[in-house]
């Protein structure tokens, strides 16, 4: 029996952890393993928003990786009210409601890993 790729959800800090120097290395060993297929990602709406601001290299990075290995989802009402659940039962510490809005979507679309880089 063949074993399935792992899904990762990766946030806005991935993406541009691939030319930032603290997370530089880790994040092209990522990239690499999502372009030799041994991973598939999902990043959403929430994502695409994240880098309007970003530099161009930064908000083109995803178009790198054939579709095949990448779902871009879009948040859902279902997703903001999850969000706010971890919010109101103090799930997670002190963050933003749209790192909230990437923890639900990646609980809702059943990703097996979140990976979010933080200083």
């Amino acid at each position: 029996m063949k074993n399935r790729k792992l899904v990762l959800y990766i946030d806005t800090s991935v993406i541009g952890g691939y030319y930032d120097i603290e997370f530089e290395k880790e994040t092209k060993l990522l990239f690499q393993a999502v372009l030799n297929n041994e991973f598939d990602i999902v990043y959403s709406n929430i994502t695409d928003d994240e880098l309007i601001n970003a530099p161009e290299k930064v908000r083109n990075l995803l178009s790198t990786i054939p579709n095949s290995n990448k779902t871009r989802i879009e948040l859902t009402e279902d997703a903001m009210q999850l969000a706010d659940a971890y919010i109101a039962e103090n799930v997670v510490g002190k963050t933003s409601r749209e790192d909230c809005f990437h923890i639900a979507l990646a609980t809702i679309y059943k990703a097996d890993v979140l990976v979010s880089w933080s200083r």
